[in-house]
């Protein structure tokens, strides 16, 4: 009966002439948000018994795959500016446990807008009697800063909050470094970088730093690429280290495989999750509340805007699966301790390779590799041979991926020498500003 009334009132109010343009546009409609909304991932994997260090864990994408990873039954590390007794934090945490039957989710305080605040928890961390980490999950910088609009003070405070949480990026990777190294060699451990999806507008550019007062998206998008150049970088880093025992030393094949694909058991990538409704477009206009840039003007605007941002933007189940990806493919390392049987179905053939294997120091987005030319970008920087970093050229090939080895060496050193600034600032009882950072 109500199918019958539906009919019988549709050429009432449409018309026989535009029912098929109505039909047509709720196609393209749906068509423009399964493609919107990206590729979710086609892998799976057991995470129990895995230690996970999540950064940005109560931010909306953050609070996904914190969920997402604790069904996977993850030992998850959950770090908060908040303290960990603040009601919002206590909720989250029992919430996700009762939802996924996961009592191993704990939350520590970590505020990556203050560098002394990121050592005091690797300290805490390194201090404490458990050590094991399979993975950290850098989270924290996804989230869009700043407005489409805005002053020159809050464009100055939105810069300072890109550099320090930057700086407490760097800061917290190699403090924990040493952790990762000291891991038996046969352990998959996995550092992830997640960061905006404007690292494109930074290309033409970098690694020339943008003015503050400049393009919004393209500060946005340069602190994006010069995270993922370094991560790049940090990759060359880990295999110019003493190898690992291969996997297993009684098959030759094997230890072939790791030593050609891999010589770290510790891989470095960048995942950008893409445009997501509240971690991009809710920031961009003054629609989330927990920013100093909130206004009730942009919150109403975003509300008007939900219909068009629930067809372009992604959803926040799906803003993760990019994550989820990088995290649950075999890397080469991994791969070459499977047997036979894990790697090929009993129905392939012997010889038929696995449908994808994790490429380390890559950048991920849509489940698929990002490839980016960076090429020549450091001759009109200076000779960065002369400064000496903890490795020097000799030490790391150059592969020329994302840049090449300059180029990292170059974001590097960089990073370095922003941090030494920032601590030596601190303990003096100087401010620091964006202007005492090195970003040319």
């Amino acid at each position: 009966m109500p199918l019958l009334a539906l009919v019988n009132l549709l050429p009432k109010y449409y018309p026989s002439r535009y029912q098929i343009h109505i039909a047509l546009s709720i196609v393209a409609i749906f068509v423009i948000r399964a493609y919107a909304q990206g590729r979710s991932t086609n892998r799976d994997r057991d995470l129990h018994g895995r230690v996970i260090l999540l950064t940005g864990a109560f931010t909306s994408i953050g609070s996904t795959l914190m969920e997402a990873l604790a069904q996977r039954g993850a030992h998850i590390i959950a770090l908060t500016h908040l303290p960990i007794e603040a009601p919002e934090v206590a909720l989250l945490v029992d919430a996700v446990r009762d939802t996924t039957k996961n009592e191993r989710i704990f939350a520590e305080q970590c505020d990556f807008a203050s560098v002394e605040s990121v050592r005091a928890f690797c300290t805490k961390f390194l201090t404490g009697k458990e050590h094991r980490l399979d993975a950290i999950i850098f989270a924290h910088e996804y989230e869009h800063v700043g407005p489409i609009f805005s002053s020159k003070a809050e464009e100055l405070a939105c810069e300072e909050r890109r550099a320090v949480a930057s700086d407490g990026t760097f800061l917290m990777m190699t403090l924990l470094l040493p952790t990762l190294l000291v891991a038996p060699p046969e352990r998959d451990i996995r550092i992830i970088n997640v960061i905006n999806p404007f690292y494109a507008a930074a290309v033409p550019s970098f690694p020339t730093s943008p003015p503050v007062n400049g393009s919004n998206f393209l500060r946005e998008g340069h602190r994006s690429l010069r995270a993922a150049v370094l991560m790049r970088h940090l990759q060359r880093v880990l295999d110019a280290l003493p190898q690992a025992p291969a996997p297993d030393p009684f098959n030759a094949s094997a230890a072939a495989a790791s030593k050609k694909s891999q010589k770290s058991n510790i891989v470095a990538m960048s995942v950008s999750p893409g445009f997501s409704r509240h971690d991009t477009f809710a920031p961009l206009l003054r629609a989330n509340h927990a920013s100093s840039e909130f206004s009730f003007f942009g919150l109403i605007l975003y509300i008007l805007l939900q219909p068009i941002l629930r067809i372009l933007a992604k959803s926040p189940s799906q803003s993760p699966q990019s994550i989820l990806h990088a995290l649950f493919l075999p890397t080469p390392f991994k791969l070459a301790t499977m047997t036979k049987s894990e790697t090929t179905g009993p129905e392939n053939d012997d010889d038929t390779p696995p449908e994808e294997v994790l490429k380390p120091g890559a950048l991920y987005s849509d489940c698929s590799i990002v490839r980016i030319d960076l090429r020549d970008r450091v001759q009109h920087h200076g000779n960065s041979d002369e400064k000496q970093g903890e490795f020097s050229k000799a030490d790391l090939p150059d592969d020329g991926e994302y840049g090449g080895e300059a180029l990292g060496r170059f974001v590097w050193e960089t990073f370095e020498e922003a941090l030494k600034n920032r601590e030596r600032k601190f303990a003096e009882g100087t401010p620091v500003t964006t202007t005492d950072q090195k970003t040319e």
